[in-house]
């Protein structure tokens, strides 16, 4: 497993919390989730082997939130 911390920027409420938890936690591969709302950060646990940090941002990104 590997984890990763990515900036965020234009989450400011709960619904923001859920789209972007919501969107890569049902990425296959992703074991965890964790969203820190008042410092812009998304951390996320996943398989490698199984789904690309890029498709994460991806996921991040159709959600309609800037991964910088």
């Amino acid at each position: 497993m590997e984890q990763v911390t990515l900036h965020v920027s234009g989450m400011s409420c709960g619904h923001c919390v859920k789209a972007v938890e919501g969107g890569v936690g049902e990425l296959q591969g992703v074991k965890k989730v964790t969203v820190k709302l008042d410092q812009g950060l998304v951390d996320v646990e996943f398989d490698a082997n199984v789904v690309s940090l890029s498709k994460i941002k991806e996921a991040i990104d159709d959600q309609g939130y800037d991964v910088e």
